[in-house]
């Protein structure tokens, strides 16, 4: 009673008891009671109140202004996107990086150690018919030198234009291949003698397999218009609208999609992130998130990314180690995707893309797989996995370490095999590890030694959870 009483004096102080008072006599002395009782004694109560009608209009002016203030917000991004750096800028910026670079006795990029004076000088002032330059491809490893590569290719035309420097950085990646190599044609070979890694489910988490695609009548990243990306993300979205059964799915764009949805897509590893510093440099994540997407089908074992570092990239994934399933997935989404578009491939190379660590097949085969044991005895699962040409990363990609001994393992080779190839390299790999791991002996935590942190090439791709 006592809270009751001291509410109604509040009330009454402030003036609320008289102002509602005479709000309820107003509509007393209405002859005709209007139907929204509500509605009249909030008109009453605030003469200055917008109607409902006005309410409506001006919510509708809000909406039409957000639309335009968004137009020119894309307008001026895409006007800044044509901007580019004089003739002198060019140099200026290749010369002070280029000293930097080689004053840097820590650095071990392959950049660094390619890019002599001699081809630095040879290269400097060249340009492709997309009037890409040296800086295009470089100015990411010039900036962060701490990158593995820390080379891109801003068009299809660099890798012959500037071989003097691809070819060198791409010979010593792809251990395997020489200047007397040629990349073989595409074999995709029989799915269904890759029996599951793991049926038991007691070591691998998930598998995934994925590839990624440059379009043909497209440059690369570092020379591409806002106008690029979204003709090749409408290009991608009119071939996947076609596809049936298992692959079906729902296209989403970045631009527009809900950030509950957002938050939903990259908390599961469905959905990339904006590009970290290696790409971000590499001016691979121009005009963000225009012209970029996610295609997911209805289980969420097949995805595609539209712009994210290649034009595509299309991935089959699933919990468990059932390879041979997930690897006939992505067969087939290749063989009815792959007819409706013309593809950047070189005779010697394969299929071209943006970074050169991914020429070739642009295969990449992976597990998140549990290696407790291994995984306190660094030095041995490193042999292991570089026997069979294996990539050891941490549980969330490059540049991160494994977590409650989950690792991110794949193929690493890609140039100068098939497709089948790469995948078996994988396949034979995991299964040599799984048996290591079995028979390791554990090593309490106290008697681990020291683990260096792993030194990667590229930047993050987490596995999706599944």
């Amino acid at each position: 009673m006592a809270s009751r009483e001291a509410f109604r004096k509040y009330l009454e102080g402030a003036g609320a008891i008289d102002c509602l008072s005479k709000a309820l006599i107003k509509l007393y002395q209405q002859e005709q009671k209007p139907e929204d009782a509500c509605k009249f004694l909030r008109q009453i109560m605030c003469e200055t109140c917008p109607t409902d009608e006005q309410v409506t209009e001006m919510t509708k002016d809000l909406a039409d202004s957000k639309k335009e203030i968004c137009c020119l917000k894309k307008e001026i991004m895409s006007m800044k996107g044509e901007v580019r750096r004089s003739s002198s800028e060019v140099a200026l910026a290749l010369t002070s990086g280029f000293d930097k670079l080689k004053e840097d006795e820590a650095c071990t990029s392959l950049l660094m150690k390619h890019l002599t004076e001699e081809v630095f000088n040879e290269l400097k002032e060249k340009k492709t018919a997309l009037k890409s330059t040296l800086l295009d491809c470089v100015q990411s490893g010039l900036e962060h030198h701490d990158s593995g590569v820390g080379l891109y290719a801003a068009d299809a035309e660099r890798y012959e234009l500037f071989g003097a420097l691809f070819k060198k950085v791409i010979n010593a990646y792809h251990v395997d291949f020489g200047d007397d190599k040629t990349h073989p044609a595409s074999d995709w070979g029989d799915a269904t003698t890759f029996e599951n890694l793991d049926p038991e489910g007691e070591f691998i988490v998930s598998t995934r397999v994925r590839c990624g695609w440059s379009i043909e009548g497209f440059p690369f990243n570092p020379r591409m218009t806002m106008d690029h990306y979204e003709q090749i993300m409408e290009r991608v979205n009119t071939v996947l609208e076609g596809l049936q059964d298992e692959l079906k799915g729902v296209f989403h764009p970045l631009e527009g999609m809900t950030k509950e949805l957002q938050t939903q897509l990259i908390d599961d590893h469905y959905l990339f992130k904006e590009g970290d510093k290696f790409l971000q440099t590499a001016n691979a994540c121009r005009f963000w998130p225009i012209g970029r997407a996610i295609f997911l089908n209805e289980p969420k074992t097949f995805v595609v990314w539209v712009n994210e570092e290649d034009h595509r990239r299309i991935i089959s994934i699933h919990k468990g180690g059932d390879l041979g399933a997930i690897y006939q997935r992505l067969k087939t989404a290749v063989e009815t995707i792959g007819k409706e578009m013309a593809l950047v491939r070189n005779e010697r190379l394969g299929y071209l893309t943006f970074c050169p660590s991914n020429l070739g097949t642009t295969i990449r085969a992976s597990v998140h797989i549990k290696l407790p044991k291994l995984g306190k005895v660094r030095e041995k699962l490193d042999e292991a996995a570089a026997k069979y040409k294996l990539q050891v990363r941490g549980t969330r990609g490059e540049h991160t370490e494994s977590e409650e001994g989950v690792f991110d393992i794949s193929n690493k080779r890609r140039l100068g095999l098939t497709e089948y190839e790469a995948v078996k390299e994988m396949y034979d790999g995991i299964k040599e590890l799984i048996e290591l791991e079995k028979n390791t002996e554990d090593v309490k935590e106290e008697d681990k030694p020291a683990e260096a942190s792993p030194s990667e090439t590229k930047p993050s791709e987490s596995a999706p959870k599944v």
